[in-house]
């Protein structure tokens, strides 16, 4: 039997696109909302939860991305046997419902250090469902798009990652400026994490109504799909090269990506005495510049390919951090200009996630080889970021410490480039691995 990647010259073909760019967006939008209301709203978890300083609300951010691996290694071998679609529903069931609890968690003052403990129980979930969510989503949305349109298409996913931040900043700046300071040390800090709820069952509706993707379909009526998780892993061992690869590029993506989008609004209040609203309308305006950007990134990378999209976003991160950095420091219009311009830069990564990593693999590993090499590598160098960044400013005083980070993390990146293949145009279907028409295997 065959399946067909829907013909988007027909309006039938046009819709299931745009359903297959809904269901995959959502879920990732509800995904990065959490991650973002509780970026932009330490300051209030800190109060709330950690007597103990802002540290420890970001070691509390870092240890969600601890789990993650965990996620991938359940997660991804399951969509590899059982379907993408089926994975994705149970996992923004997972993440939405974590993110909701956390809204209605006692604060440390009603209850010492069970809140704490609490809140560190529900990042844990939260970072169990992204373990599967991210690297399925992103492989859904690959196997639904047209072959030579995979980037475009694919970018809309990262669309929905910015979505997810976007409104989540949004939010959080309206209920400062209407509830004010006092009520949002209070209760507002609340109301973001509840809005999850309804958000994840919007998502998980829009998934029911959609087939299984195309390229998997194949597979599972050719009998081609893995039958069990060992034999996942036995398999994985065979791509070892595109593992390691991928590892690389994720270290360059998230170092930057948690460096510019998760850590800025705390750089920006407590390292460089920014008011909290001007962060966050700074950080707001440089989000939707890169929402607006990202599906050029992704047409981009179809038209001259993957890896030079990648390269010079990569080159530029290296080159200009420190300048970008400085400029950042000299007040709240040099900030917008340096924060807009590094995001400029990154979304060439970001726009391309979709159709970069998910064709590193073949067809019956592609779920378990995107979930557990990102989430690794995401666990000891994304999520760690913040982190990372506050600890090495306070221990040396440097405020260009996330430029620094940045430029290694590219770095590794640009070396891990020189063993990706192309696989601009290619093909997702079958057992081996993707490449590029014409392109060198």
């Amino acid at each position: 039997m065959s399946h067909d990647a829907p013909d988007t010259g027909t309006i039938a073909g046009r819709r299931t696109i745009r359903k297959a760019i809904a269901a995959s967006g959502v879920g990732n939008a509800t995904e990065w909302f959490d991650y973002g209301i509780y970026s932009v709203s330490v300051a209030y978890i800190t109060a709330n939860f950690f007597p103990g300083g802002t540290v420890w609300a970001l070691a509390t951010f870092a240890i969600s991305f601890l789990v993650r691996p965990l996620g991938g290694l359940v997660w991804g071998p399951l969509g590899d046997r059982l379907g993408r679609k089926r994975i994705l529903s149970l996992t923004i069931l997972l993440m939405a419902a974590g993110t909701f609890a956390i809204g209605i968690l006692p604060t440390y003052d009603a209850i010492g250090w069970w809140a704490p403990a609490l809140l560190i129980f529900l990042r844990m979930v939260q970072g169990f469902s992204t373990g599967g969510e991210y690297g399925g989503a992103a492989t859904f949305m690959a196997e639904y798009s047209p072959d030579r349109q995979r980037g475009f298409f694919g970018s809309f996913l990262e669309f929905g990652t910015l979505l997810g931040f976007v409104l989540g900043t949004a939010l959080v700046l309206l209920l400062q400026i209407v509830l004010g300071e006092a009520a949002m040390y209070d209760w507002g800090w609340r109301i973001p994490f509840l809005i999850a709820g309804p958000l994840g069952l919007v998502g998980l509706y829009l998934r029911s109504r959609l087939e299984e993707t195309p390229v998997f379909q194949e597979l599972s009526d050719n009998d081609e799909q893995e039958h069990s998780a060992a034999a996942t892993f036995r398999d994985l061992l065979h791509y070892w090269r595109p593992l390691l690869a991928m590892g690389g590029l994720v270290i360059a993506l998230n170092v930057a990506n948690y460096t510019l989008i998760s850590y800025s609004p705390t750089y920006l209040e407590a390292q460089l005495g920014m008011d909290a609203d001007a962060a966050l309308g700074l950080i707001l305006v440089g989000e939707l510049l890169m929402m607006v950007l990202i599906p050029f990134a992704g047409t981009l990378s179809d038209r001259i390919g993957r890896k030079p999209v990648w390269a010079i976003s990569m080159a530029g991160l290296f080159v200009a951090a420190v300048p970008l950095y400085l400029l950042i420091g000299t007040g709240f219009l040099g900030a917008l200009i340096g924060f807009a311009a590094l995001g400029a830069l990154y979304v060439l990564q970001l726009g391309t996630i979709s159709a970069t990593f998910p064709a590193m693999f073949p067809t019956q590993v592609r779920y378990a080889g995107f979930a557990i090499t990102y989430n690794v590598s995401t666990a000891l160098f994304g999520g760690t970021a913040p982190l990372f960044n506050e600890a090495l400013i306070e221990a040396t005083g440097n405020l260009l410490i996330p430029a620094f980070s940045m430029m290694a993390a590219c770095a590794v990146g640009l070396i891990a480039l020189i063993f990706v293949r192309e696989t601009a145009n290619a093909s997702l279907r079958g057992t081996d691995l993707p490449i590029a028409p014409g392109a060198r295997p």
